[in-house]
């Protein structure tokens, strides 16, 4: 049975519980839990740091703590009972764990590791507190640590101030807000601005003296020395050193450190100086050791000074090492610190050079007491404290000092009848008048016990010594009368004997007879002679004697004898004791002289102050004794000084005896008739201040009114105590009359008299202090109203003086803070008169600090929730009064410009603050009644619509985040409460004043305003908070933004048809409010959107308003980080729900789905853009977001943002191709005009023409950055027309050479073929951009698949890599994850015709086959029917699949979606047809390659042609054999015929191209590999046997070899010589010279014998891919791959005997998966083939030169002088035909031989594709660095066939997947067309005269090009041609097209070849207008 708890109501989880159990709640230890019920050992509640999940868990685990409950019930609130710092450091350590272990993550150790610290403090104080044993003293002291550890803490973190009250944190809601802001201002400012101490302390530790020649005792003393006044300022610390120089007493710490204590702040300057002088111990000389006697000398031996300014910097200073000076001239001793510190210290010399005194030097800052606390260390070992010389800046009553100083100045003895001067030593002792010495009485210094005698230094030979010694003399007042001071002078003799020779003496009585001590001062004293053994023992035979020249003692002249010996000494008395003035005494024995009385009290004033408050009580007795003794003739003179003693103590210096004057009066006061004569005295000034000319006097009589008052109040009670109250009514009525004469003299008007107002200014500034005394006499209320009559007495003018203006409103501060208005009566009675006054200063805008301060002491009484009456009336009062002021005054302030300076002013540095706190404080008073009467006092609907624009902007205000400071969040909830309270007050009076015919819309709109930004504050974004912050803002004022959104909700439902006035204006703020993440603010502000397209539509019959600001707003707030994907469903799901029964549902649905759309690419958008790089992702989300403004918003302006957004993004990522199309988009929107364009993103006010001519550089510098010259071209003469046109001929020659420049660059420089990728997105978890489509990428330079593939993992971590490439089913498509699918793909040129075309350079072919690029393709094999196990080539199908982009690329982004795809099948025989194509062609380009030297590496071609040999002897094409040509095949596909022929032919042409492939072989095969070509030539008539060819002549006519590519253009100044293989024979015709370089290999396994010798020839492996670049095929698909596959997949064809073509059901899986491979990475310029010394070829050249070779292997040298090589052919029976240059024969060049018999001919190449100047005798093609990579195709692409068998004949096993081009259906070469079949339905081919129609793509309208129907090759229109005549060679030449195939003068036309029509491009159409962008 579950029993509700009464007591176990709250406890803390002492052991975690996992809650497995049904209804179990999982706990945590340290969990604090609600208990509500409980059964059998189980409690039921919940944690609460998540209150709404509840269920059971064991009592055992819980320790219960004691707590209270509040609401019991439902809804009741646990509280604990422990001390509150305790519940805050709890709830706050729980904050901090969470964010200490993200400052781990976010690696900020150094504030990790002193939290934690902090954090372990923390928790022993709470242990120390919760055990309970510490003191009330002590437990104060720990809650003061902990609270100033969790401020610290709070203030590194980020979190919010917590205001406190003596350490407990207070609840804003039990004070007033005035009270709370300056809690939350004093802990600001403590925060900021650390407190100056004012009190400073130096710490000084002797550690040694290093010097080399010590050896004797030594003395050191530190003083404190005032340059600037030539005194020292601080007593001595004295301390001795051994012999080593180290202290003499280790062990007694006090000896060696001091502190010189009560250094002012004044005294930290730089003209302070610690001076050190040491003196020495021993002998007269330091270097006396043949007279050493064992008398020891103090003798001077060094100083050192150091500034005070050195150690201001606040760092210790450990182990200084002083400079110390020895003195060579003793008499200049007295001063040598004074001439060190003026840098005179030249005259010195240093001790030696490494010598110096090692002290430790520290400046402490505080009281002593704080230092004790802080700085324990220093005084627990123990140290002497050293003081200032005399009292400190302030003297503390109850202080007991009796010191006199005394410094030995100086003496003038004569010579004594010695021819040497006097080695004079002075002896100090303190002598009682019967001659006893005073023992101990004699101080050298601070560390030092004191002695009885003190001995001099001696100076050598001086008979003027100075010492300027400074002494203490601590002699008890007691023993001051009848004591001196006896000085003895000894010449100390430097004989053996050492002794020392008294010859005179000096003393000075301590106190004359009158009682004064010795004057301070310097003072003469006479030196009286004596003989040797004078002992002084009858001290009465000398002291009669005068002491000092001037001063005669007694009556006996004749004792004062002229003597030429004196001495001098100073003295300076510190004595709270005694008093060396006369007329001090004099007043103080007045009884003895009454004659002098007048005299003595007249004198008072001039006494030195310190002597007063010394005798402060003798001296009050003696002043009330004389009133009392005769009050007539003494009166006025006795209050006079009474006055200045009252005034004295106002001294900063003696304001500390003010308690002191206090306890007097309370205690030891007795003139019960004093009132009388003093309230007489005080009248009559008081009458007098009007009449008066000098007012300074009366002046000081009103400063001293308050103690004035006290002496009248205390007399009375007196003299009511002692006569029973008599006279009462007699002193009422004096008091009466004096009030009566103070507000007359106040009342008085100065009238430019300053005097009056001055005096007026004092007795206000004084007068407050009087109300404590007067409500000691009488009541309250009496009180009250005669502070009232008085301060409502003041004259009202303001302008009169501003002196007196702002004391008279101190004067209410003062009053409004006293005593006398905490109590309601007089409170009430009071206020009417401050608010006056205020009311007044504030329409004036004076003094507004002052008034805040006094507003705020007024609420500060106030407290909340007051319900008593005399609070209500006092609030009706201050609203009526205060209210509208208040609103004024904000508003003026806070409009007023910001004083230039910091830009961050802190919210104390001015009155807001005060004044908003003052505002709240009021309107949170007001109750119902109070708004109601402020509303009805309203007379008319202006004035009230004024007051409620005034509240609503004073409240927009208050909202702003500057108002107070980021961690004021208490504050600023506190005043949102207040706001929203008083809204909901005020929009009553809105609805019932300001609708139908009275409707506002200033007021209306103001009010919207307000609430939204209201709601939109950071500090109301619960969200953000941490949940225990959360929970406190929850359940102390709930969601206010709920709140405020259901009153928006209400006040728009009330406005009907003038909701019409908000539309669209408020859609921008609804919309902002409902992006925040509130379930209940959402659901409520929503549907507000649904209305105003309700009143749109009725208003205008659609609601195009409201689409376009919701879509423009939509994009600036979620960029922003406002919306998610839960607002977006609830905006689809609430709206679509509220217009199903609406007329225009449909065009509502649209607008719903077109926001819907928008949101989804714009989170998106918004989440991509935060992961910081750059990445594809970023970029397809701009372009997608792009697309959608253009195409479905038509949002021109934002649309040209996401342009500019997306072309940063491309350079941020160095996608320069990109880039440059993607700011084509903004060129193509612009015109060639004159039309003004306003300034827009980063561009000028400029004409459409600047801006286009702007756009059109920038591109071509992208597209030149990007190696997209050929574009670049284009627009360079675009924009050449334009100047042009203009006559700008500077600009047209800078361009012409511009494009020059790009032409060389397209000839010179090398340009990498990038990859092409298919990567399909497919799950619920990818962004709508992406999710379940297919892209086509452009990879990035030299980016394989491997590498592709690893970056799209990375930019998609979560994503499952797929392991086929079947297309995925249902099931992945809406799957809740992310898989990528991952392949390579071939691009599939559409414009042929250069490619195909005969002498156009590789250089220039690179750029078509990959740019423009709309189809891709790629190749997956498979068997249909069954398989024959002896030639699985007979059932071997390819499937082809082809993928159309929607827009071509290159483009605006790296990738493209897939627009369709289609998938054919090609029959074995085709696929055997394409692979002897490719392989064909290979071999061809390899030849071609060797025979043009263009291969610095013949290991290719033997490969290759290995492979083909070797594959054929062993099975190789004899699989087709077996396969096509056999009768069963040939009767059952009879519609083959033509293609058997055509394998046929291919085999017979294949045959050819081997046979001369092994001549050229032969030609250039190194000597070590003679046996592996003998090997080849034998196979290979094994092979021409197998295939039944005994000669080739009947064959070549009918198939002759071409080479599509032919001939290489020549220079016109030189003549090629052809070559034939054997180097003699002439060829007749022109063959191909240059084969496409495609250094592409297939990865094959040489499984025969060849190859195996191959490798052991070269020595290389069969797998070195860097030196063959030939791969091992993966086993794995494409994303688990280690090694890069071919993306060409490799038609199937029978592989060798050794490598059967078999493959066995294992080997099925990597075949089908292997289509995912990508092409293989050329061999390059910059991974160059290693060649061995003896395969390099020294290359002859013949003639004047030769075209520029693209051999990656050649430098600049060898394609600048090697010959043009000749042509070759197969047909032996043609003539030879010379071709001639200039009517010259050239024999063909001789094979080259190596110069030397044994070593081969030295390589001049060199590898680096550095360009070759360019010659004018050469042709006009220039020398250029070849590409990296080499890469052309035999028709469409080069694709080589990669084989992973044996280097078989062309034909590769199904490990990999050819997606090359295919050769047999398109016409290659120069060889007429086979006829073709009819094209099966759905295939993907045509004829060559019939391109790849797109009827079925639409050019999105954002695309770069105009495509029409027979476009083959399609264009940008801002990059087209104009249609010319002839059709151009190539398209980016500037000229005309040359003919092609030019021999001896007549154009050749290859036959065939047929005429291609010449694409026609379409009009362009004209660019719509732009808007002023």
């Amino acid at each position: 049975m579950w029993i509700p708890t009464e007591h176990e109501k709250y406890g803390v989880v002492i052991a975690s519980f996992r809650g497995t159990i049904p209804y179990g709640l999982s706990l945590e230890i340290g969990d604090t839990v609600q208990i509500l019920e409980k059964c059998d050992g189980w409690y039921r509640g919940f944690a609460l740091k998540n209150p709404n999940i509840k269920g059971i868990f064991p009592s055992s685990y819980i320790h219960l703590k004691n707590a209270f409950v509040k609401n019991k019930g439902q809804f009741e609130m646990v509280v604990p009972t422990e001390d509150s710092v305790i519940t805050e450091m709890t709830s706050t350590l729980r904050d901090w764990g969470a964010l200490w272990k993200q400052l781990y993550v976010r690696n900020e150790g150094d504030l990790f590791h002193r939290l934690r610290h902090i954090m372990n403090e923390i928790l022993d104080l709470r242990r120390q507190v919760l055990v309970g044993h510490l003191t009330h003293d002590r437990i104060k002291d720990v809650k003061r640590h902990i609270t100033a550890r969790l401020d610290w803490g709070n203030e590194q973190l980020g979190l919010d101030l917590v205001p406190r009250k003596e350490y407990a944190m207070v609840d804003p809601e039990d004070i007033s807000i005035t009270e709370l802001y300056r809690l939350m201002e004093h802990r600001h400012r403590k925060k900021d601005t650390p407190v100056q101490a004012s009190s400073h302390h130096l710490f000084v530790q002797m550690k040694s003296l290093m010097c080399s020649n010590l050896g004797e005792e030594l003395e050191v003393i530190f003083s404190l020395f005032d340059s600037k006044e030539n005194r020292p300022i601080s007593e001595r610390f004295f301390l001795r050193l051994n012999r080593n120089g180290l202290p003499k007493a280790p062990d007694k710490p006090e000896r060696h450190c001091s502190l010189f204590v009560d250094l002012g702040s004044s005294e930290l300057r730089k003209d302070i100086y610690i001076t050190v002088h040491i003196i020495r111990i021993g002998r007269m000389g330091a270097g006396d050791k043949k007279n050493a006697c064992s008398v020891q000398y103090r003798r001077p031996f060094g100083c050192a000074v150091l500034s005070i300014a050195d150690l201001l910097t606040g760092e210790t200073k450990d182990d200084l090492v002083l400079k110390v000076y020895m003195c060579n001239t003793e008499s200049e001793w007295y001063q040598i610190h004074e001439n060190i510190i003026k840098k005179l210290n030249a005259r010195y010399n240093l001790t030696s050079s490494n010598a110096g005194l090692a002290v430790s030097l520290q400046l402490l800052h505080g009281d002593i007491e704080q230092i004790r606390r802080e700085c324990a260390s220093v005084f627990s070992h123990g140290l002497s404290i050293t003081r200032k010389l005399g009292f400190s800046n302030i003297i503390m009553p109850g202080e007991m000092r009796n010191d006199l100083y005394i410094t030995i100045e100086r003496g003038e003895f004569e010579k004594g009848g010695k021819s040497v001067a006097r080695n004079v030593e002075v002896t100090m002792l303190v002598v009682e008048n019967s001659g006893q010495i005073l023992k101990d009485f004699i101080s050298f210094g601070s560390g030092e016990p004191p002695a009885s005698a003190y001995h001099s230094f001696v100076l050598y030979h001086s008979n003027s010594p100075r010492w300027a010694e400074l002494l203490k003399l601590p002699v008890p007042v007691d023993k001051f009368r009848g004591a001196h001071v006896r000085f003895e002078f000894r010449h100390c003799s430097t004989k053996e004997k050492g002794e020392k020779k008294l010859f005179g003496f000096s003393f000075v009585p301590l106190m004359q007879e009158d009682g004064r001590t010795l004057p301070d001062g310097t003072h003469e004293l006479i030196v009286h002679k004596c003989e040797e053994n004078t002992t002084f023992q009858d001290t009465t035979r000398y002291l009669k004697l005068p002491f000092s020249k001037g001063i005669v003692l007694g009556s006996n002249p004749q004792a004062t004898k002229t003597t030429k010996e004196s001495f001098w000494i100073t003295s300076f008395l510190c004595s709270t004791k005694l008093t060396q003035n006369g007329d001090m005494l004099d007043l103080l024995k007045w009884r003895a002289h009454p004659d002098k009385i007048t005299g003595c009290l007249s004198k008072l004033k001039d006494i030195d102050g310190s002597e007063i408050v010394k005798f402060l009580q003798d001296t009050l007795d003696t002043l009330f004794g004389i009133l009392d003794e005769n009050s007539q003739k003494y009166g006025s003179k006795v209050f006079d000084s009474l006055v200045h003693i009252i005034n004295l103590l106002q001294d900063s210096k003696f304001h500390h005896f003010k308690p002191v004057m206090d306890t007097y009066i309370e205690s030891h006061f007795a003139g019960a008739l004093a009132y009388r004569d003093l309230i007489k005295v005080l009248k009559w000034y008081v009458d007098r201040v009007t009449e008066a000319e000098r007012q300074e006097h009366i002046q000081e009589v009103l400063k001293a009114q308050e103690y004035i008052f006290k002496y009248i109040v205390q007399s009375r009670r007196l003299f009511a105590l002692a006569t029973g109250g008599q006279e009462e009514d007699e002193f009422r009525c004096c008091v009466q009359e004096l009030l009566l004469s103070v507000r007359f003299f106040l009342s008085q008007d100065s009238k430019g008299s300053g005097a009056l107002s001055q005096s007026q200014a004092v007795f206000l500034s004084s007068f407050p202090a009087v109300y404590s005394e007067l409500l000691k006499l009488f009541d309250v209320r009496e009180v009250a109203n005669l502070v009232q009559d008085t301060l409502g007495s003041l004259p009202p003018v303001l302008h009169v003086d501003e002196t007196l203006q702002a004391v008279k409103l101190q004067c209410i501060s003062k009053t409004v803070e006293s005593q006398l208005y905490t109590n309601p009566d007089s409170r009430y009675i009071l206020l009417p008169v401050v608010l006056h006054h205020l009311h007044m200063h504030l329409q004036e805008q004076k003094n507004l600090m002052m008034c805040a301060r006094i507003l705020s002491n007024v609420f500060c009484l106030i407290k909340k929730n007051s319900s008593e009456k005399s609070v209500l009336e006092e609030i009706d009062v201050m609203v009526a009064s205060l209210l509208d002021t208040l609103l004024r005054t904000i508003l003026e302030i806070t409009s007023r410009p910001q004083p230039p300076g910091p830009a961050t002013q802190l919210p104390f540095q001015d009155v807001t603050g005060e004044f908003v706190a003052c505002l709240l404080s009021l309107l949170r008073q007001m109750t119902d009644r109070h708004y109601q009467q402020l509303l009805d006092s309203f007379s008319t609907k202006g004035e009230l619509r004024d007051f409620l624009l005034q509240v609503f902007t004073v409240f927009r205000i208050l909202i702003r985040p500057e108002m107070f400071p980021k961690d004021w969040t208490v504050m600023r909830l506190v005043a949102n409460n207040v706001i929203i309270t008083t809204v909901l007050y005020l929009s009553d009076a809105l609805r019932k004043n300001f609708l139908n015919e009275n409707f506002d819309y200033k007021i209306w709109d103001s009010y919207f305003y307000l609430a939204v930004i209201f709601i939109n504050q950071l500090c109301l974004q619960l969200e953000m908070f941490t949940p225990s912050k959360k929970k406190k803002v929850l359940e102390k004022y709930g969601d206010m933004r709920v709140t405020m959104g259901c009153e928006i909700f209400s006040m728009w439902q009330n406005l009907g048809e003038h909701k019409l006035h908000f539309i669209p204006a408020l859609i921008g703020p609804f919309l902002e409010v409902t992006l925040i993440p509130q379930p209940d603010l959402r659901n409520v502000m929503i549907p507000i959107f649904h209305d105003m397209m309700d009143w749109e539509q009725r208003r205008s019959g659609n609601f195009k308003q409201v689409e376009a600001k919701l879509i423009d707003k939509l994009d600036s707030l979620m960029s922003d980080g406002k919306g998610d994907e839960t607002y977006r469903e609830l905006f689809s799901s609430i709206l679509l729900k509220k217009i199903e029964r609406e007329t225009w549902r449909e065009s509502g649905v649209s607008l719903i789905a077109t926001v819907t759309r928008l949101m989804e690419r714009l989170l998106d958008y918004r989440d991509c853009m935060k992961m910081g790089e750059v990445g594809s992702r970023e970029i397809g989300c701009t372009v997608s977001l792009l697309n959608f403004y253009k195409t479905e918003l038509n949002k021109e302006e934002m649309y040209i943002r996401y342009i500019h957004k997306l072309y940063d993004l491309h350079l941020k990522a160095q996608n320069f191709t990109e880039a440059a199309y993607t700011l084509l988009l903004y060129d193509e929107l612009l015109e060639w005009s004159d039309r003004p364009l306003r300034e827009f993103l980063s561009y000028p006010v400029q004409t459409e023409w600047q801006r286009k001519e702007q756009l059109h550089l920038a591109i071509i510098q992208n597209f030149d950055r990007g190696k997209c010259w050929e574009n670049g071209i284009i627009l360079c003469r675009k924009i050449a027309e334009q100047y042009e046109s203009y006559y700008d001929y500077r600009n047209l020659s800078k361009m012409r050479m511009m494009e020059a420049s790009l032409y060389d660059k397209i000839m010179d420089q090398q340009r990498l073929e990038p990859e092409f990728f298919r990567v399909g997105f497919y799950g619920k978890k990818f962004p709508f951009f992406l999710r379940n489509k297919e892209f086509v990428c452009r990879g990035h330079d030299y980016e394989r698949l491997e590498a592709f593939q690893q970056r799209m993992l990375t930019e998609f971590p979560h994503a499952i890599a797929m392991q086929h490439a079947n297309q995925p089913d249902e099931t992945i498509f809406q799957a809740e994850a992310q898989y990528l699918q991952i392949y390579a793909v071939t691009p599939i040129p559409e414009s042929q015709e250069v490619l195909q075309r005969e002498g156009v350079p590789d250089n220039i072919k690179s750029f078509y086959k990959v740019n423009h690029i709309w189809k891709f393709r790629y190749d997956r094999p498979f068997h249909k029917g069954p398989k024959d196990k002896e030639n699985e080539f007979k059932s071997l199908w390819v499937e082809r699949t082809s993928l159309f982009l929607g827009q071509s690329l290159p483009g605006i982004s790296r990738w493209f979606e897939v627009d369709k795809r289609e998938v054919i099948e090609m029959t074995p025989l085709e696929n055997a047809i394409e692979v002897l194509e490719n392989k064909n062609q290979q071999l061809k380009t390899l030849i071609g390659q060797c025979q043009t030297r263009q291969m610095l590496n013949i290991n290719p071609l033997t490969m290759c042609l290995n492979g083909v040999v070797d594959a054929a002897v062993n099975g190789g094409v004899s699989r087709y054999q077996e396969a096509f040509f056999v009768k069963d095949y040939i009767l059952s596909h009879p519609e083959d015929g033509e293609k058997i022929a055509r394998l046929r032919e291919l085999m017979l042409e294949q045959a050819q191209i081997l046979e001369f492939g092994l001549a050229v072989h032969e030609k250039f095969v190194p000597h070590d590999m003679r046996p592996l070509h003998k090997k080849l030539v034998d196979q290979f008539f094994v092979m021409k046997s197998s295939l039944g060819i005994q000669d080739f002549s009947a064959c070549t006519q009918a198939s002759p070899v071409h080479f599509p590519n032919g001939s290489p253009r020549v220079c016109r100044n030189s003549a090629p010589a052809s070559m034939s293989p054997d180097g003699a024979r002439v060829i007749p015709r022109r063959s191909p010279l240059s084969y496409p370089a495609v250094n592409r290999y297939s990865s094959s396994s040489l499984s025969s014998q060849a190859s195996a010798e191959v490798s052991n020839i070269t020595g290389q492996s069969e797998s070195s891919d860097e030196v063959f670049n030939m791969q091992p095929s993966p086993s794995t698909s494409s994303l688990s791959s280690t090694h890069s596959a071919s993306p060409n997949v490799t038609s199937s064809a029978p592989s060798s005997a050794r490598a059967s073509p078999l493959l066995s059901d294992k080997h099925k899986h990597s075949r089908e998966n292997s289509c995912l491979s990508p092409r293989e990475r050329p061999c390059s310029a910059i991974y160059p083939i290693p060649v061995e010394p003896s395969q390099r070829l020294m290359f002859n050249h013949s003639g004047d030169g030769a075209l520029p070779r693209s051999d990656p292997h050649l430098s600049a040298p060898d394609k600048a002088v090697n010959p043009t090589p000749s042509s070759w052919s197969l047909d032996s029976g043609k003539e030879a035909k010379s071709m001639s240059d200039r009517g010259r024969l050239l024999s063909p060049p001789v094979p080259p031989r190596p110069t030397q018999t044994a070593s081969p001919a030295r390589h001049t190449a060199s590898a680096s594709p550095s360009p070759a100047g360019r010659s004018p005798m050469k042709g006009p093609g220039q020398s250029f660095t070849p590409s990296p990579v080499e890469y052309h195709s035999p028709g469409l692409l080069s694709n080589s066939p990669v084989l992973s068998g044996s280097c078989s004949s062309g034909i590769s096993s199904l490990s990999r997947c050819s997606t090359s081009e295919t050769s047999g259906f398109e016409n290659q070469g120069n060889e007429p067309p086979a006829p073709a079949p009819a094209p099966a339905p759905g295939s993907s081919y045509s004829g060559p005269e019939e391109p790849v129609r797109k009827d079925s793509k639409t050019p999105p309208p954002y695309s770069v090009y105009e495509r029409t129907l027979r476009r083959p090759a399609p264009l940008p229109h801002s990059l087209s041609i104009p249609v010319t005549p002839e059709p151009p060679a190539l398209p980016p030449k500037p000229l005309a097209a040359r003919p092609s195939h030019v021999e001896n003068g007549t154009r050749r036309t290859d036959p065939g070849q047929r005429p291609r029509p010449l694409p026609r491009p379409l009009p362009r159409p004209l660019p719509r207008k732009v808007s002023q962008l």
